[in-house]
């Protein structure tokens, strides 16, 4: 009797030569080529899911593995959305100089609600 395989289904954006692999590693799988627009939408997902990786990174060897993959997404998205390194340095210069950077190491612990926007989620009230 056939032994049945389970399917996994990803439904995320993979490196090219990941169909190649399962094929080789005798697996069946489906894929579709995403127009201009999707594969944008899906590389702004993959990027998330790739810093997801480097902040579960336990060792200096998968900080390193994580943190090439994440800019592997970034280069795909400066390419894609056609970003120059100029326009790069610029954004990044006028963040740090309207933000700062991470030298002084701090740490946010909470703040009052002025408003302030903020890429990241709220934390939960004490």
């Amino acid at each position: 009797m056939k032994k049945k395989i389970k399917k996994i289904y990803y439904k995320k954006l993979v490196r090219d030569k990941i169909p190649q692999r399962i094929k080789e590693a005798g697996g069946r799988y489906a894929v579709k080529l995403l127009k201009d627009g999707d594969f944008q939408k899906e590389l702004l997902r993959k990027v998330e899911e790739e810093a997801g990786g480097l902040a579960n990174a336990k060792t200096r060897g998968e900080v390193v593995s994580e943190l090439g993959d994440t800019l592997d997404v970034v280069y795909e998205i400066k390419r894609t959305f056609q970003i120059s390194d100029k326009e790069l340095i610029e954004s990044r210069a006028k963040e740090e100089g309207r933000k700062g950077g991470f030298k002084k190491k701090i740490f946010l612990v909470w703040a009052e609600d002025t408003g302030y926007k903020t890429n990241e989620r709220k934390g939960k009230q004490k």
